[in-house]
């Protein structure tokens, strides 16, 4: 469905990237994973409208993305009342990655045209007949409706499919409707948090210590202040913070960080020396602390990413250093004292000094 997604009305930008792959990153979108949210919206719609599979579909530039999905269990119920399940009967929806590409199925038209698109037999429609869909996974009837945002950007569908005719009607097109109107106010959520997150972004830029923001049990890099930047430059390459920072990473950053996520519990990573790349000043070393603090969904108190917080402790340590070096060099001259008054046997007393007691 290159084409069809072509006539999409949205234009490139700076790197080719649609506004509505852009939309779907700002909201966190743009990736294959399982949702529950969705899937709850997944399984509505396959009940409000009595059709065995269901999906709450995203769109960018290259793929399909299922983050809500229904396919009922293996059962006679399911089945109908034939007593095979949907796999005996030949429909073959193993969607592991839950995704698939631009020229399967019906959603990228739904997206291109703005509008609902309700097929009742596919194969009376030459256009769509020949739909990969058709002969791969047996779909014969589907029933789809946009997601347009508060932006005016169409971002996916709401679809149900079976694979045997269906006269959908007026009613079951408008329950997609309206399920797709309702499930906006989850992406008004989104975009709320996403508010809160930029006043918080807008926060960190001014402060004095490098953050960085983490995402996912890779972290991946979300965010990182200026701070950050000036003190360990550039990321050496994009993707997960040990392979954007290396010599953080064999420091055990990484390591802490990954301790975090698992854990849920803050970790705390000492002692990291690191080596001054800054042209405009000298190459040397610094020392800093590393607070790793989990962050959790508000909605369901799961860790999200992890928040890590630096701090340069050059100083502290050099101070503690000479501390310590001072330290030793008394005790070596007391004890080089000591061992020359017993070398010339000059005791306090014999000095003519009076001790008390």
């Amino acid at each position: 469905m290159t084409d069809v997604m072509s006539t999409q009305g949205h234009p490139p930008g700076v790197a080719g990237e649609s506004d509505r792959t852009r939309r779907l990153r700002d909201l966190g979108l743009n990736e294959p994973t399982v949702d529950e949210a969705f899937d709850r919206f997944a399984h509505l719609a396959a009940s409000l409208t009595r059709a065995p599979i269901a999906m709450v579909n995203f769109i960018n530039d290259e793929r399909q993305m299922f983050r809500g999905l229904f396919i009922p269990p293996n059962s006679a119920d399911a089945a109908g009342d034939t007593g095979c399940s949907w796999a005996d009967r030949g429909i073959a929806f193993d969607l592991p990655t839950r995704e698939m590409p631009l020229s399967h199925g019906f959603c990228p038209h739904v997206v291109a045209q703005r509008s609902p698109l309700a097929l009742d037999d596919i194969l009376a429609y030459p256009r769509f007949a020949g739909n990969p869909v058709v002969d791969e996974l047996g779909v014969r009837s589907y029933l789809g409706a946009p997601l347009v945002d508060d932006t005016n950007t169409v971002i996916g569908t709401v679809c149900v499919l079976d694979r045997e005719p269906r006269p959908w009607g007026r009613e079951r097109l408008r329950d997609i409707q309206h399920l797709a109107e309702a499930l906006l106010s989850e992406i008004r959520l989104r975009d709320h948090l996403i508010a809160q997150q930029q006043e918080m972004f807008a926060a960190f830029d001014g402060s004095p210590f490098p953050i960085v923001l983490t995402h996912g049990p890779d972290q991946e890099i979300r965010y990182a202040n200026p701070r950050h930047a000036e003190l360990f430059g550039a990321a050496a390459a994009p993707g997960p913070i040990g392979r954007a920072y290396p010599q953080l990473a064999a420091a055990g950053l990484e390591q802490a960080v990954t301790e975090a996520y698992h854990s849920g519990r803050t970790t705390v990573l000492n002692d990291v020396r690191f080596q001054s790349t800054r042209p405009d000043a000298q190459r040397i070393h610094q020392i800093f602390s590393f607070t790793c603090t989990p962050q959790r969904t508000a909605r369901t108190g799961r860790v999200s990413g992890v928040l890590v917080a630096g701090m340069d402790v050059t100083a502290q340590s050099r101070t503690e250093e000479e501390l310590g070096t001072l330290a030793a060099l008394l005790v070596d001259r007391l004890q080089q004292s000591g061992a020359t008054t017993g070398r010339h046997g000059l005791g306090a007393g014999q000095a003519g000094l009076v001790l008390p007691g």
